[in-house]
């Protein structure tokens, strides 16, 4: 979320509000009271495929799957349900923070919204644009609504409080595009959902000006899929917290998506981790589809061994590489309980349409080695018996003492 923007829709706000960093931004409730104008109008759609969608060509994997049945909770700033890309994809949710009660489909970051579409946004719209899985359904939870900076010590546990309601309520997925401060009730709500069986995506985050890398949670918590961002040509995004434990990268720069009123779309070219984060989920929302039977920690072992990976195999700017959604979905990993992270299965050697031909040559030379070892052994023998006129030879008379 970009100042300007925060600034064009502060006027829409009144009153003090928490925040929580939101993919480097800073989201804040609005009022409680008053009923707000939920959300604003964008721009025209994009005339062609955004790069995201080409570098990740998640189409590839649609043949297996796009997403049915899942569910996909995205704890953010709302989402509106009245753009086209999300019409029938948004379910009621809830609001947490003390934000006023509009089940989590009130929008005035448009931050959410963006998030949504990137995830689950439809096929068809006449726009060159899609989620990543389309089939998936969008389970709003508002905690955040606008940029303004606070360092409310309440907020991570209303984000906890957050994670819970979406597990209770059938999340399979939840998408975490903020970052905020560690925080006892945070990490219980984190365990919970991994014990539940939610896998849980977040943004590595980002840095602010002058800021040096420091973890960010929920993201650095074991278990949570950690997510970097990437720019068009697979570089590492400046902004994008480095670290251990980042586990994979999605685009994160120049981003596209739905705007909050209309048919518009908002147009991101500062990025963040925030919408990598989206990508991610996305994948992971493929994934369990095509296989529901998948741990959390399964999911997130496939999706950093299929990835991209950078020369190295990891590092702690792109994690284990940009995800990719088809080998995400098809690859088959064998059945080795501990094999290294990022590493392919080994490369079964092709067929060798000679291999008979070698067989019975093997076989020729054994046979003809031993015949020539037969005859080498009769060789005296017949000599002799030439000699003797095939006459038997007598043995030699004892001489007398």
């Amino acid at each position: 979320m970009s100042v300007r923007t925060g600034q064009r829709i502060r006027s829409i706000l009144s009153g003090a509000a928490v925040a929580a960093l939101l993919g480097g931004a800073l989201i804040a409730p609005a009022p409680a009271t008053a009923a707000p104008k939920c959300g604003f109008p964008g721009h025209p759609a994009p005339t062609e495929r955004p790069w995201a969608l080409k570098r990740l060509d998640p189409a590839a994997a649609w043949r297996i799957t796009r997403g049915e049945k899942v569910t996909v909770a995205v704890i953010d700033s709302g989402v509106s349900p009245s753009h086209p890309l999300l019409r029938g994809r948004v379910l009621d949710g809830a609001d947490f923070n003390g934000l006023t009660q509009y089940n989590g489909q009130c929008d005035l970051a448009g931050h959410g919204t963006l998030v949504a579409g990137i995830i689950a946004g439809r096929e068809g719209t006449g726009a060159p644009y899609s989620g990543i899985a389309p089939e998936a359904k969008i389970l709003p939870v508002r905690v955040l609504a606008d940029n303004k900076r606070t360092f409310d010590e309440s907020l991570p546990a209303e984000i906890g409080k957050a994670i819970d309601w979406a597990v209770d309520h059938g999340a399979d997925v939840i998408n975490l595009s903020l970052e905020t401060l560690d925080d006892p009730a945070l990490k219980k709500a984190v365990d919970h959902a991994l014990d539940k069986g939610v896998i849980l995506v977040a943004a590595a985050g980002n840095l602010q000006e002058n800021q040096q890398d420091k973890s960010a949670y929920p993201a650095a918590y074991p278990g949570v899929i950690a997510v970097a961002g990437v720019g068009e040509q697979g570089e590492h995004v400046g902004s994008s917290v480095s670290g251990n434990y980042v586990d994979v990268a999605a685009p994160g720069l120049n981003i596209v998506g739905p705007a909050t009123q209309g048919s518009g779309y908002q147009f991101r070219p500062d990025g963040g981790t925030s919408f990598a984060t989206a990508y991610v989920s996305g994948v992971a929302a493929l994934v369990r589809a095509a296989h529901p039977e998948l741990t959390p920690e399964e999911v997130a072992y496939r999706l950093t061994r299929t990835a991209d990976n950078p020369p190295d195999g990891h590092n702690a700017q792109v994690g284990y590489g940009v995800v990719n959604p088809y080998r995400a979905v098809t690859a088959l990993l064998g059945t080795r309980t501990d094999p290294p992270l990022g590493a392919m299965p080994e490369p079964v050697p092709p067929a060798d349409p000679l291999a008979w031909q070698r067989v019975v040559a093997v076989w020729v030379a054994v046979v003809g080695g031993l015949a020539a070892g037969v005859l080498l052994a009769l060789r005296p023998i017949l000599v002799r018996g030439r000699q003797r006129g095939w006459r038997p030879g007598r043995k030699p008379a004892p001489q007398d003492a």
